[in-house]
């Protein structure tokens, strides 16, 4: 075959490989999407056997460059990012979906927020001043008559070897109270409701009880390193709850049906992301918060990774932000 016959034939799929590279080279690999990056494999397969064929051709050495070039742009692209479909669906979940939905869902994960920080501050105030009210706001098994010793020091006999024991027990508590919260969208939101009006009462009503007894720096130094993660993991479930809820009570312009079924997926979304935040959060707590460190610097862990959350949800999957707009269909609360 000559050269321009060759090219001819060619063209079009090292153009089409060529724009896909480009989209990936400006907007990251969330904008392409599953179909388009199933291309790429294929497509840089074919450029490297057509470099191959130029060569043993000797073809003019412009197109031999320009081949060589687009294959090698590929090939960075093709391993890096194309290793496993499964691998290639993770990742996109971490780096793109979860991150859109809870940017998407944020009403909801404010209405759970400010409800935990009421609570907590109602239930604090409440049992500083009186610690009686402590046995009406908070489960007895909470409650000490009296604390001789910090948080810290009290804790779990953590060590080399129970320490993963301890952080299996620890994130299946944790899920726990995220799919009560999560559940709660059976009862039309209520249980949800309860479960996170249970959650702030709980924490601001230890708190108190820990600050009376002059260990309240420790006892939030205690909580810092893996709170930020699990308390925002919890809202985010609570969230979840809210959405099915919504899709019923709710429906906007759609079907109550297809309302429920839309919201349903995305809450199905939120809570995948909320399993592998508590998972994070109780390794944390099993393996990095019973270490005998200066409260500063336990506190300065939990500041970080609360700036990592921020950063995290605020900027992860905004490659193309006309599409996270166009699939907004339905958030009906706001």
């Amino acid at each position: 075959m000559n050269q321009h016959r060759f090219v001819e034939s060619r063209r079009p799929s090292w153009e089409r490989l060529d724009a896909l590279l480009e989209r990936f080279a400006r907007k990251g690999g969330g904008c392409l999407s599953a179909e388009e990056v199933g291309e790429l494999g294929p497509l840089y397969r074919h450029a490297a056997a057509d470099l191959a064929y130029a060569r043993g051709a000797s073809y003019d050495t412009p197109l031999i460059d320009m081949l060589n070039r687009l294959v090698a742009r590929a090939h960075a692209r093709v391993y890096a990012h194309n290793a496993t479909p499964e691998t290639n669906a993770i990742l996109a979940f971490f780096s793109t979906t979860f991150p859109r939905e809870f940017r998407r869902s944020i009403g909801y994960i404010g209405i759970c927020t400010l409800l935990t920080i009421a609570c907590a501050i109602v239930s604090y105030v409440v049992i500083y001043n009186r610690p009686g009210d402590a046995f009406s706001l908070l489960p007895t098994a909470l409650i000490s008559p009296e604390i001789h010793k910090s948080l810290h020091n009290s804790n779990f006999a953590f060590n080399e070897t129970n320490s993963p024991a301890v952080a299996a027990q620890i994130v299946t508590n944790n899920i726990r109270v995220a799919f009560l919260a999560f559940a709660g969208s059976a009862t039309l939101g209520i249980l949800t409701i309860w479960v996170i009006i249970q959650n702030g009462l709980m924490l601001g009503g230890v708190g108190a009880l820990f600050t009376r007894a002059g260990f309240g720096y420790d006892f939030w130094a205690t909580i810092a390193p893996h709170g930020f993660i699990e308390l925002t993991a919890i809202q985010v479930a609570g969230a979840a709850g809210l959405l099915i809820a919504a899709g019923v009570l709710y429906p906007g312009d759609l079907r109550r049906r297809d309302a429920l079924v839309i919201n349903a997926r995305r809450a199905g979304t939120l809570i995948l992301g909320v399993a592998a935040m508590l998972s994070i959060a109780a390794t944390i707590e099993g393996f990095f918060s019973p270490l005998r460190l200066p409260a500063n610097l336990r506190i300065g862990f939990g500041l970080m990774t609360a700036v990592a959350l921020v950063a995290y949800f605020a900027l992860a999957g905004r490659a193309s932000r006309s599409r996270e707009k166009a699939g907004a269909a339905i958030a009906p609360w706001f």
